[in-house]
């Protein structure tokens, strides 16, 4: 693949402002981490958030809706949390909870939504604040303050946050979003899910379907795990034209066994299953009797519209990778945190350039050339080739790999 005409761009992070988050998020820890991850291009994140958009005003240099950190380039970015309650089909009310992730034009506009979202409640607490506000409603005003605001929905099917989650969504972006669905272009995979699962909803056919990490850190662990590939352009409204038109090159997955939601299950009972099993237990965990938290696969089955392995003949082209520290630290039998697991991927690093490079280009032979393990070779490639299994994670626990070659599932 050739990196010189394309960027690689992780739009969804947060700052140390947000809960949950790694309290050394700043701006130059980002771009440093960015830069060994191979990413061109960042969101802010947390852009509600009165001290962190005080930051961006401060030390980012603007340029054509692109903000610039010693030469890196952001999109001013947030994500907003809705919790509401809404009539569905059956005439009782229902909560909602959707997380949205917004890209914004320039600061001037990002105040704007700001001052909106004052009227509402605080955003002082959180860098992803929370207001109960529809998600038709906050579109509609959005696109009232600027037709230039993009709004994804974030993580789409994850079950608590996601707008087609099993927990507290909707099943479909019709009954989300209502008359304001057209102002809606693209929706997140999350990472329990990649294009081909979301390609069986007829409804997301003319959606464009963006990836990005939802990082909570700038480790590259968790920062670009997933990202889009955009043409190179130097401009917000470049990256948007491409969402709007569905006309960015590709988009990088992890597989989505990997994510903390893919299967159904209980964290506390140490219990998940397949979404074949969840039917032959009507849903109720053996372990405790209660219902199971339904995952991101089991969800996909209940709203598609089309068969397991469907392909959208003008869907976008993906790669299913595990994080590079993932691999390291499967192949020595460590964690991704490490200190051996880091110290082999600052090496690769040194000797290739940056992960994306290792993970999508670099050939077998030039891993064994600078005396790297081949073992840890062989993973790379199967990483590349998608061979590498993965033991769905479950309720807020991430998937793993596990011994063996990839073919028919053994969950």
């Amino acid at each position: 693949m050739n990196f010189n005409d394309i960027i690689f761009a992780d739009l969804h992070i947060h700052s140390r402002f947000s809960r949950a988050c790694s309290k050394n998020i700043d701006f130059e820890n980002l771009v440093k981490w960015a830069r060994i991850k191979g990413l061109n291009l960042l969101g802010t994140g947390d852009f509600t958030h009165p001290i962190w958009i005080k930051e961006i005003q401060e030390k980012l240099i603007e340029k054509n809706g692109f903000y610039y950190y010693n030469d890196f380039p952001f999109i001013i970015t947030g994500e907003i949390s809705l919790i509401y309650s809404q009539m569905n089909e059956e005439d009782s009310k229902n909560g909602r909870r959707v997380h949205l992730v917004l890209l914004v034009p320039n600061i001037e506009i990002a105040e704007k939504i700001n001052s909106y979202l004052d009227t509402k409640g605080r955003r002082d607490y959180d860098g992803r604040p929370i207001f109960k506000i529809s998600c038709k409603d906050f579109t509609r005003d959005m696109m009232n303050i600027s037709k230039e605001i993009e709004i994804i929905p974030a993580h789409a099917w994850t079950p608590w946050f996601g707008v087609f989650g099993s927990m507290s969504g909707f099943d479909s972006l019709k009954e989300a979003f209502g008359e304001e669905l057209e102002n809606i272009h693209a929706i997140e995979t999350g990472m329990s899910s990649d294009p081909e699962m979301n390609w069986r909803i007829n409804e997301l056919h003319n959606k464009a379907i963006v990836s990005f990490s939802d990082s909570h850190s700038f480790w590259p662990f968790r920062l670009g795990r997933e990202a889009t590939i955009f043409k190179k352009t130097d401009s917000y409204n470049g990256i948007i034209e491409q969402i709007r038109n569905n006309d960015f090159v590709a988009t990088i997955e992890t597989e989505p066994a990997y994510g903390k939601y893919h299967f159904d299950g209980h964290r506390d009972c140490n219990f998940s299953c397949s979404p074949e099993k969840t039917k032959e237990i009507n849903g109720i965990c053996p372990v405790c009797n209660k219902p199971l938290v339904i995952g991101v696969a089991y969800r996909v089955e209940q709203l598609a519209n089309n068969p397991e392995g469907f392909k959208l003949e003008n869907g976008k082209p993906f790669f299913r990778l595990l994080p590079l520290q993932e691999v390291i630290a499967f192949a020595i039998g460590s964690t991704a945190e490490g200190k051996k697991t880091w110290a082999i991927y600052n090496s690769l690093i040194e000797n290739f350039g940056n992960e994306f490079n290792i993970l999508l280009n670099v050939p077998k032979e030039k891993f064994l050339e600078k005396s790297f393990d081949e073992k840890l070779a062989d993973l790379i490639i199967k990483n590349r080739e998608e061979k590498i299994i993965v033991k769905p994670g479950y309720d807020g626990v991430y998937g793993e790999a596990v011994l063996g070659e990839k073919q028919e599932s053994l969950f």
